[in-house]
């Protein structure tokens, strides 16, 4: 086994997107319309602003319609609603992501649970939730951790047996990570703050999926040599320089780069993953409401 392998998260980023770009085309030519996401978005927080854009960008780029709605931070809860109530039934509209956080003082579950769950590309709501619990095929499955199982498939094929260890318990990546993973017929445990001795749970995994929003808290010597680490942290530190910063993951990959099978690095690792699989789970939810197969290979 060669050890210390990055996993490059854009390029099979890029790979899927070509894949959904071909997908879009063919249902453009069945359905005679092109798939479209709605994105809303609720006041100015600066990376939110970005990470919008850059989804508005990549839907175009393979063939999408991409729709944004941009609304003020003291917009109200009702008017919140009913703008998610007229996108549900606005028929150019087959995906719709509502970005998080939004302001205080509006509640983030009443408006996720207001989505359709059949245009809910986020995966959020708890219909596709108890659907991935209960492994319903038909649910729409949250991007970042569908990413990393198609990332780790990619590496490892068949995970059948293997003992995954998911570090974080979260509604967004740790839950639907674990359950992902439960449906691969592998030994899953879910890790977090509370857990005793961290360290020897981890070491015993081949599989660690990293997503509890510390910077570099999995250290290097817990992890087994030869697993295959999946890191979803995306942490801001200071760097060396001052006043500068750098973004780092949960896991202190300097220390595990050695002695592990393979590692996503941050950033360019499972980052470029969500937004992919943000168009596949639109492509995919397009094609459910036209009655259409989505494409293989997504």
């Amino acid at each position: 086994m060669t050890l210390g392998k990055t996993i490059d998260g854009k390029a099979f980023a890029a790979k899927l997107r070509g894949r959904i770009g071909e997908g879009v085309t063919d249902f453009v030519a069945k359905a005679g319309r092109k798939p479209g996401l709605a994105v809303v978005l609720v006041g100015e927080d600066p990376a939110s602003s970005v990470y919008v854009r850059s989804k508005g960008k990549a839907t175009v780029e393979v063939g999408m319609e991409s729709y944004e709605f941009k609304r003020p931070a003291t917009i109200s809860q009702e008017e919140l609603i009913e703008l998610v109530e007229e996108l549900n039934g606005d028929p150019r509209v087959d995906g719709i992501l509502v970005q998080l956080p939004l302001p205080k003082h509006l509640d983030d579950a009443a408006v996720i649970a207001t989505i359709n769950p059949a245009k809910d590309v986020d995966g959020f709501h708890v219909v596709n939730a108890g659907k991935l619990a209960v492994g319903d095929p038909s649910a729409l499955v949250p991007c970042t951790p569908l990413g990393c199982l198609m990332l780790l498939k990619d590496e490892l094929g068949d995970l059948s047996g293997k003992e995954a260890v998911v570090i974080g318990r979260s509604n967004i990546v740790g839950k639907p990570m674990a359950a992902l993973l439960l449906g691969e017929s592998c030994t899953v445990t879910i890790a977090h703050s509370r857990t005793q001795d961290l360290a020897s749970v981890v070491h015993r995994a081949d599989i660690v999926v990293a997503a509890v929003g510390r910077p570099e808290m999995i250290k290097g010597s817990w992890i087994k040599p030869g697993a295959t680490v999946i890191d979803v942290g995306i942490n801001r530190v200071p760097a060396e320089e001052e006043g500068k910063s750098k973004i780092v993951g949960d896991v202190a990959t300097a220390e595990a780069i050695s002695h592990v099978a393979g590692i996503t690095p941050v950033p360019g690792g499972v980052g470029p993953m969500t937004i992919a699989v943000l168009l596949r789970n639109t492509l995919v939810a397009a094609s459910a409401r036209e009655g259409l197969t989505a494409p293989a290979g997504l």
